[in-house]
């Protein structure tokens, strides 16, 4: 069985400071997919320790972004961003961080962190999570017409349908529910072929939800969105034997404001 873990951790060094070390202790991922790293290589190979082959985009804007795959498994090849050897914009850099990893079969896992910008409706920030998600989903036409085993992991901020967000009625005119935002998905999954294994094992709905508000109630009375996603390419799907969310016990046990989307496949 291989395990895969993705988070936005909201910060590297608070995530492992409010306990995300005894999570990762008592998890044992296989393989770590991380947004919202907001360190440099430094740190985070030290709070990760010695026994992961990391690999890491930070973001030119101090403070923001950053991703990062960490894996037990071997890892034969690693490409980050999506300028395809050009020079990312600032504000793209530190969302896209891909991996090949050689399973125990010899056949390779080829496993993707990303995070997207969240984006403000009407707004230059919207203008530029439009122009990300066409890279986006230029990359994933790519990787799905390359068929075998691939995941796409991370943090989208959008929130796919109704039953993705607590308060979906209002919420129709905010970023990351917007029509425009939410009919890339639609072509993610209708058009080239990737399961969303969240919903595909997370039952109708509502929920579960994977981020809710630092601020107030949120978490208490579970008013969140699902923008947390693993995407599979059907190769990978079928083996996909578990997809759960790992909701903390209570607020003060929170490592994040996201809990980690855990998939755990028969490989």
């Amino acid at each position: 069985m291989l395990t895969i873990a993705n988070a936005n951790v909201n910060g590297i060094r608070a995530a492992y400071r409010r306990g995300m070390d005894a999570w990762v202790a008592a998890r044992t991922p296989d393989v770590m997919l991380l947004q919202e790293v907001r360190a440099p290589d430094e740190i985070l190979n030290e709070l990760v320790g010695e026994d992961w082959h990391v690999a890491h985009q930070a973001c030119d804007i101090k403070g923001r972004a950053g991703v990062a795959v960490a894996s037990r498994l071997p890892v034969t090849a690693v490409r980050i961003g999506l300028g395809k050897g050009e020079p990312e914009p600032p504000v793209d850099t530190g969302r896209w961080v891909e991996a090949d990893l050689e399973l125990a079969s010899g056949e390779k896992l080829t496993v993707v962190s990303t995070y997207i910008h969240s984006g403000t409706a009407g707004t230059p920030k919207m203008d530029e999570k439009y122009a990300y998600l066409e890279k986006v989903t230029e990359r994933l036409r790519e990787l799905s017409a390359a068929g075998g085993l691939a995941v796409v992991a991370g943090d989208l901020n959008i929130a796919h349908k109704n039953v993705d967000i607590k308060n979906w009625k209002g919420n129709q005119k905010s970023a990351g529910f917007l029509p425009e935002e939410r009919a890339y998905l639609d072509t993610w999954f209708d058009e080239l072929g990737w399961v969303d294994l969240g919903r595909k094992h997370g039952g109708e709905g509502p929920g579960p939800f994977t981020w809710w508000s630092w601020r107030g109630q949120a978490f208490v009375n579970d008013s969140g969105w699902r923008i947390d996603y693993q995407l599979a390419t059907p190769a990978l799907a079928e083996h996909a034997v578990k997809v759960e969310v790992d909701r903390a016990d209570d607020y003060e046990s929170r490592w994040s404001d996201h809990a980690a989307l855990v998939a755990t496949y028969d490989l």
